[in-house]
Parts: structure tokens; sequence; C-alpha cells
């Protein structure tokens, strides 16, 4: 006979919420519910579900219950801005523009960084976000097909930043921030100097051993990010 620690039960959850059987949004069973399910007592539930609602994967309101948050693990060491929102916060009207998105073999750095196999093909897609109708963002990303819910994203309507945001179940990336001179293509898209030094942010999330995305974020010149901790 063996016992159900709290720990097990973490982890049976976190399992269901990635795999979206809990998915953003949805109110999981009550304590009482989840207890009788693993043959453990409430307090050893309570204690696991305490764990994830600190880690940002639950919400958690008296009389309310219990719900997957929205955008999970918000309370990460470092929190995955959406782009329209920072546009929004500036006091500019967003805009998004998707420009390309095909499926094809990765360039090695993609590869290596994600740890992927030779053959392996991901979607890559780059779009343009808009603040007041200029340009604000170049999104380059790459993205595994076989992220849960994607046949049903349409990213000609919503950013793949915004719905991996709200979608994506993330527990753990990487993340660089530096200065980019900017190319060709690059300084016709901004209407700026060739070589001029951009900030850019590069970023890997993954959950558990699998990658799900590797995103270049390009920022118009004089950007500056604002963020709080």
């Amino acid at each position: 006979m063996t016992t159900t620690t709290w720990q097990w039960v973490e982890a049976e959850a976190l399992r269901r919420i990635r795999a979206r059987d809990w998915a953003p949004g949805d109110r999981i069973p009550d304590e009482a519910d989840l207890a009788q399910e693993f043959g453990c007592s409430r307090a050893t539930v309570n204690r696991a579900l305490q764990e994830l609602a600190h880690a940002g994967w639950l919400e958690r309101k008296r009389k309310a219950g219990t719900r997957v948050a929205l955008i999970p693990v918000r309370k990460a060491t470092f929190e995955i801005a959406i782009i329209r929102r920072d546009i929004e916060s500036q006091g500019k009207r967003p805009g998004y523009r998707l420009l390309h998105k095909t499926t094809l073999l990765p360039p090695a750095a993609i590869r290596d960084s994600l740890r992927l196999d030779d053959g392996t093909e991901l979607i890559h897609l780059t779009a343009l976000h808009l603040a007041d109708e200029a340009p604000f963002c170049l999104e380059d990303r790459w993205l595994n097909p076989t992220t849960p819910g994607l046949d049903q994203a349409d990213f000609e309507r919503v950013s793949a930043n915004e719905w991996l945001v709200q979608n994506a179940a993330f527990s753990g990336g990487g993340i660089e921030f530096f200065a980019l001179p900017a190319n060709v293509e690059v300084a016709q898209w901004f209407a700026c100097p060739l070589g001029e030094a951009l900030f850019a942010v590069e970023r890997t999330t993954w959950a558990g051993a699998t990658p799900i995305t590797a995103v270049r974020l390009t920022y118009a010149p004089g950007y500056r990010m604002i963020t709080t901790i």
C-alpha cells in the first residue's frame, strides 16, 4: 500500500493542465472530489493546489472554486508580455499583420536551441505588430506543430505571441536581450538606417522536456522595455 503525497497530486494536476484536460479558464473538480479520486486527504490536495496557484497555474477564489489560469505561469520570474497590451499601455491603437507562414526545417541555430532531431520540421511565421498603424515590433517565430490546440489557432487574426501566452502551458525557457543591427529587411520595415542598433529579444519556451517555440522580437527605434518586479 502506498501513500499519495501532495507532490504526486501536484504533478498529476500539472499534467492535466499541460495536456489541456483542464483547459485555461476551466473550473477544476472540488478538493473533496479530487481527494476521493486520488485516495488521499483533502489537506493533501489543498497543499498541491496551493503550490500550483503560487506558481501561477491556478486561480483560487473563495466560493468561486479553483480555475486554470487563462495566462498560465503569470508569476514566473519573467512574465511573457502580450505585445498588443504593451502597445495599448502606451495609449496607442494596436494592429497586427501576418506576413508569412510555412512549415520547413529550421536553421541549425534554432534546431540546437530547441534540441531537435535532424529532420524535425517546425512552423515558421513572421508577423508585424503595429502601433497607430506604424511598425512597432517584428515577430520572427519557430513553433512546434505538436503544441496542443495549435490546429485551431488562426494566426491571420490573432498573433502567435498572444495565442501562446493564453493557450500554451509552459514550464520554463530562456531569454536574451541585446542590440541588433538592422539588416536590409528590418531597416525597410522600420524606415531606419541600415545597421542601426535596435532592441531585440530572443526567447525559447518549453513544456517540460518538449519545446514549444523559439522567437526573436525586434522593436522599432526608440523602444524601451519597462517592467516591474
